[in-house]
């Protein structure tokens, strides 16, 4: 059997956002990775960032999707400013 290779595709600390993403990724049958290790000795010890993967194969539909909710999220964000 074949090794998959995982790319990343988006990264966060809020595991809320993550498990948001996740799901409507998977949703779209995107079957979804996560590797939350600690950040680098060079960084805060106590921070850690969630990396949210995918199989490369799915990279680039993943990205369509992670853009159009930030798109979302950017536009209800700013409506919320005014």
């Amino acid at each position: 059997m074949a090794r998959e290779t995982r790319v990343s595709v988006f990264e966060s600390e809020k595991n809320t956002e993550i498990q948001l993403l996740r799901s409507k990724l998977e949703t779209q049958n995107i079957q979804t990775f996560l590797n939350d290790k600690y950040m680098s000795f060079t960084t805060t010890p106590t921070a850690s960032i969630i990396k949210l993967m995918v199989n490369l194969q799915d990279e680039q539909k993943a990205f369509s999707i992670i853009d159009a909710y930030l798109q979302e999220t950017e536009l209800t964000f700013s409506n919320h400013k005014n």
